[in-house]
């Protein structure tokens, strides 16, 4: 078999070699477009070290569930083990498909990716909701709320978030699944019927399925003795007037803005080209990460002298362990946006910047042997972007 560095130049296929010489080329075998996809991994930084676990997987290399109405994938600790507060799930809806009726033991936190979607809920005190949604949309289910899902005449695409790093949205209660299991006797008595009437059931979980497009949200209403339920299950994140810095800009969504939102808290962040999100921490859980554009490249430091870098694109779902330091680059030519989740209900980060500044600059110059370059740089407000002029050699 020909040498793969015999092969034309026009190929161009990367090299396990850093500019300062070390490393050696890879004859192979080798996946040359995975080496090509994750350069930071085939050439890491000369400050990565140590044995920092897996942090990055892509929702392309997932099993999808197809169904008639719609698909459905997810990333859990099957796929990323390292992952254990929060599982996500990508699912998309033809127009009129339906996500059947269910309920969950996890709280269900979802971001609208494209087109629209009609919400229904019911809570335990018997008020009901409905509700469409669009790009940028939030809802949110508690634990136990039974709901539905179903795509308007575009169909829709969507992210939903689970407070439980092992969930499945395949093991949860559905209405089918439960009349399947349930004798038609035991159905006749609870209804009231005859058990002729439940001769066509579901004999199993249907999940996802198609129906036609529901009519517009006023002819759906059904009106509800007990009323509304008290808190929304959606939210306008679009319409949140963002925090603005020189490298791009933050929305936070968490009890504070979301009422009803418990369990988990978020922020949408926009990365410009040349930005970065700041070094940082979070002191409160994991973060749980979906890339929605762009490309970029995220470092984690994990203490003792163990650091190590990953590259990220739309689809990528990042995570970061609980009081890990980070930040993330954009490396492309085009705005690098991110969800970053917590299994929460507040929101919270750790600016390295704004804690040097805030601690006597005796102390700090000491302990840095920092110059008055960098302490006349610090920063007393938090800047969760910033302006990143370029990007050093590996």
């Amino acid at each position: 078999m020909k040498n793969r560095e015999e092969r034309p130049k026009e190929f161009s296929i990367p090299q396990p070699i850093r500019t300062d010489g070390a490393g050696a080329t890879d004859p192979g075998p080798r996946d040359v477009m995975r080496d090509a996809e994750n350069p930071d991994l085939l050439v890491p930084p000369k400050t990565d070290a140590g044995t920092v676990p897996n942090l990055v997987f892509s929702f392309s290399d997932t099993h999808m569930q197809l169904n008639h109405g719609g698909w459905s994938r997810e990333v859990t600790v099957r796929e990323l083990p390292i992952a254990k507060t929060l599982a996500g799930v990508n699912m998309r809806l033809t127009p009129g498909g339906v996500r059947e009726l269910h309920w969950h033991r996890q709280a269900e936190w979802s971001f609208m990716l494209w087109g629209r979607c009609r919400i229904t809920a019911v809570d335990q005190n018997g008020r009901n909701f409905i509700a469409d949604v669009g790009p940028g949309d939030l809802w949110y289910f508690p634990p136990g709320i039974p709901h539905s899902l179903q795509g308007l005449e575009e169909g829709c695409e969507f992210l939903l978030v689970f407070n439980d790093g092992a969930f499945s949205d395949i093991d949860t209660f559905s209405i089918s699944d439960w009349f399947a299991r349930t004798p038609s006797d035991v159905l006749s008595g609870n209804f009231g019927i005859p058990e002729t009437a439940f001769a066509g059931r579901p004999k199993e979980q249907v999940y996802i399925y198609q129906s036609n497009v529901p009519g517009p949200l006023e002819s759906q209403a059904v009106p509800d003795p007990q009323g509304a339920v008290p808190l929304s299950f959606t939210h306008r994140l679009f319409a949140q007037e963002p925090i603005r810095t020189p490298g791009g800009s933050v929305r936070i969504v968490d009890s504070r803005n979301f009422p009803v939102s418990t369990a988990i808290a978020a922020a949408l962040v926009e990365i410009l080209p040349g930005g970065m999100r700041e070094l940082h921490w979070h002191p409160n859980n994991d973060e749980w990460q979906y890339f929605l554009t762009g490309q970029g490249r995220m470092t984690a430091f994990a203490a003792q002298g163990t650091a190590r870098t990953f590259d990220v694109r739309a689809g990528s779902v990042g995570y970061i362990p609980f009081a890990y330091g980070h930040y993330i680059q954009n490396t492309g030519t085009e705005s690098l946006w991110f969800l970053e989740m917590f299994q929460s209900d507040r929101f919270a980060d750790i600016s390295l910047n704004q804690w040097m500044a805030l601690t006597p600059p005796e102390l700090v110059k000491s302990n840095l042997n920092a110059t008055g370059e960098l302490m006349r740089s610090l920063r007393k407000e938090k800047w969760p972007v910033v302006k990143y002029p370029g990007f050093p050699a590996p």
